[in-house]
């Protein structure tokens, strides 16, 4: 082998182990969920307030796809950062996303032994601490996510311009904090937001309490921000035999407006590995009296989910809500967010597949 020859190989060589070497330091995952389904309600809030019949997307859980990265900076600290979008599988478009490109997540952060701090679009420790409790994990089918919505729309679940920290647990202690700027010069006040949790499990039993306070305006375009303070409680407790039981409370006051209080309580039961049936119901009541009425709601529903694999999983929902008075509580977050006053029954199977 001539010299230039050898030369150019140990190159090569040294440089494969240079990547190979960033590679054992730093990793970036590609992920997302593509969902659909078929939706049914017997009456609708549109003009004419007939059943209908839907191709829906994100039946269950929002379609999505992202990047997740991290590297290794030493000492047990790493630098991370997400990126994730939200599309429809009805038409292509953004969805569930804000209208942006990296609508529901887009932060960078760094991670170490004494916690975790995260800038960017990120979720607010009021609204994880809502998803914790609820007993159908958030599905976008008569959960509390469709009682959440309902109530302020996005305001606090996607939070922009927001910084937050996580702390280790400790002794099965875990706080979260979260401050969002408004960005709108000489008014500090606008659209800003802030937002804290503090959780506490010991073998099955978890408890979690969380707070939001938020403002209206601000720079957060398109996102919404909803002036309200919420508040919430909430207990589960997991048995050895894979049946869990929640029970919440959660407060929504919106200023100017109503202050709904949602109770809710349910299960959740792996039949088997790979059967899950669970049920919730969620009662809300306007504390506020708008329009002199007593408004209230309650809404109950059910799912099974058959897990074809680790990635791919059938599932069928039912659910039921009764509205009185002024509130307007629907049964799915795309297509029947909002229902009409009287009783509305409805049903969604699906497909949903994990990469």
């Amino acid at each position: 082998m001539s010299k230039k020859l050898l030369v150019s190989a140990l190159t090569v060589a040294g440089l494969m182990g240079i990547s190979d070497a960033a590679q054992a330091q730093s990793s970036v995952t590609l992920y997302g969920i593509v969902d659909g389904s078929i939706l049914y309600t017997s009456r609708t809030a549109t003009a004419n307030g007939g059943h209908q019949f839907s191709m829906t997307d994100s039946g269950m859980t929002a379609s999505s796809f992202g990047m997740r990265g991290s590297e290794d900076l030493g000492g047990g600290m790493r630098a991370i950062f997400e990126l994730e979008n939200g599309f429809s599988v009805a038409n292509g478009q953004f969805n569930n996303s804000n209208g942006g490109m990296f609508g529901r997540q887009a932060w960078v952060g760094i991670d170490s032994k004494f916690g975790t701090v995260k800038a960017g679009v990120q979720y607010s420790p009021f609204f994880l601490a809502l998803y914790d409790m609820d007993p159908r994990a958030m599905s976008y089918f008569g959960t509390g996510l469709v009682s959440y919505l309902d109530n302020v729309l996005i305001t606090g679940l996607f939070n922009s311009n927001s910084i937050t920290y996580t702390s280790p647990e400790i002794a099965g202690l875990q706080a979260s904090g979260l401050m969002a700027l408004g960005g709108t010069a000489g008014n500090f006040q606008a659209g800003r937001q802030y937002s804290a949790s503090l959780r506490y499990h010991i073998g099955g039993f978890t408890i979690t309490g969380a707070m939001y306070n938020g403002n209206e305006g601000g720079t957060a375009v398109p996102i919404s921000t909803v002036a309200f303070v919420g508040r919430t409680l909430g207990a589960s407790y997991r048995f050895p035999n894979d049946l869990a039981i929640y029970a919440s409370y959660a407060l929504y006051k919106v200023a100017g407006s109503f202050s709904n209080s949602v109770y809710s309580g349910g299960f959740s039961y792996f039949v088997k590995p790979y059967l899950n049936v669970n049920a919730g119901v969620w009662y809300t009541h306007d504390g506020a009296h708008i329009g002199g009425e007593s408004n209230h709601s309650i809404m109950a529903s059910s799912g099974v989910q058959f897990f074809l694999s680790k990635r791919t999983t059938l599932y069928g929902q039912v659910g039921y809500v009764n509205n009185s008075g002024l509130m307007d509580t629907g049964l799915s977050v795309n297509n029947a967010l909002f229902g009409v006053r009287g009783s509305t029954v409805g049903a969604s199977l699906g497909i949903r597949h994990m990469f």
